[in-house]
């Protein structure tokens, strides 16, 4: 379904993704991990097409899509949630989901896909998309969004990020619920165990360059603590 075909990029002089080859297969649970600075968010970018690779090619079911625009990529399918969820001041969550979704849906609909993130439908989908919202409140949000969508490939950068416990907790079940409901691939870029052990296929990065394939079982175990990269969180 994607193909990353031999990507560099570098930015300063400094090599951020260092001939970066991989496969990801439909309807995998897919998580990238690896040390801060291992590349990580800045694939994850140039699969969306936020960043530009110097050179190597993206195939998306079989089409090079390496320079595509944002806007293209998404009417192929593929769906990004950033670490740090967007806030529209005059935009509420009925009318972020409608445009997500690129079609008409009524308050029922959107309530519905409010309540597959774990937010009460109707306690939400009339509210402002502001500062009033939690960040945990704005992460699922945005989880919504990428599920109106209904993205080939979901592309999640650190959803843990800025989030407390209590809210983390329902973000491993909404991404566990995820996996029944949503048919496609869900990529995610996280330095959290629990994370990595709800995956199909882990992928560990380091200092730009693929480490190594595998269960999260094999990752863990023989990779992470020996090379001294644990910034893995428990939590």
């Amino acid at each position: 379904m994607l193909e990353i075909k031999d990507i560099c990029f570098e930015r300063d002089n400094k090599k951020i993704l260092d001939h970066i080859n991989m496969k990801l297969d439909l309807n995998k649970f897919i998580v990238i991990t690896g040390p801060n600075g291992s590349g990580k968010s800045t694939l994850a970018k140039i699969i969306m097409g936020i960043e530009t690779p110097d050179s190597g090619n993206i195939i998306f079911n079989g089409q090079d899509i390496t320079n595509l625009k944002i806007d293209e990529r998404a009417r192929l399918g593929i769906g990004f949630a950033f670490q740090q969820p967007v806030k529209f001041k005059g935009i509420t969550v009925y009318d972020l989901l409608k445009i997500a979704s690129k079609k008409e849906i009524n308050k029922i609909e959107a309530c519905k896909i409010l309540s597959k993130v774990g937010l009460c439908a109707k306690e939400y989908v009339d509210r402002e998309v502001n500062s009033s919202l939690s960040g945990g409140e704005l992460k699922r949000i945005e989880i919504a969004t990428v599920v109106a969508r209904e993205s080939i490939l979901a592309i999640f950068d650190e959803p843990e990020a800025g989030i407390d416990l209590w809210s983390f907790n329902n973000l491993i079940e909404i991404f566990e619920d995820m996996r029944k409901i949503i048919k496609g691939t869900t990529l995610i870029i996280s330095h959290q165990e629990r994370i990595l052990n709800i995956a199909d296929e882990v992928i560990l990065m380091k200092n730009g360059k693929i480490e190594k394939i595998g269960k999260s079982s094999d990752i863990l175990k023989e990779d992470l603590c020996r090379n001294s990269c644990c910034t893995l969180k428990k939590w």
